[in-house]
């Protein structure tokens, strides 16, 4: 008997999985870069164009953290580098959404429910 809601769909297996990652990472990285290209061509090279690379990248972390256990906090990790890393693993856990596969914050584990289902067992749940 399934806990999950009817509306659930099933997760995405390791393939789709990847090609929604890195469609994710592409659709933020290609703008940043095209605004990194008009800023420097605009006031030529320096801080303000190197800024304005990060600025896409830092937006979208900062939107879709909370929907991946992180906090919207890590999105300064841009300005330092690991930026990059910390969106790709947000955009291999929403690709899994609604299910989790790590384990919810503790703030978050009131609306958590472990998956009955037998067909995703090992599964988190949004409730």
């Amino acid at each position: 008997m399934s806990v999950e809601p009817s509306g659930a769909r099933a997760p995405l297996g390791r393939r789709p999985r990847t090609v929604f990652t890195a469609a994710m990472v592409l659709a933020v990285l290609v703008p940043a870069v095209i605004i990194r290209e008009l800023m420097e061509a605009r006031f030529g090279r320096g801080p303000m164009a190197d800024l304005s690379a990060i600025t896409v990248p830092v937006a979208a972390t900062a939107w879709l953290a909370p929907y991946a256990s992180y906090r919207r906090r890590d999105a300064l990790l841009w300005l330092v580098g690991p930026g990059i890393y910390v969106f790709t693993v947000i955009a291999w856990r929403l690709a899994l959404a609604p299910y989790r596969d790590w384990r919810p914050r503790p703030e978050e584990v009131p609306r958590m429910r472990w998956s009955r289902d037998p067909e995703h067992a090992g599964l988190w749940h949004l409730g």
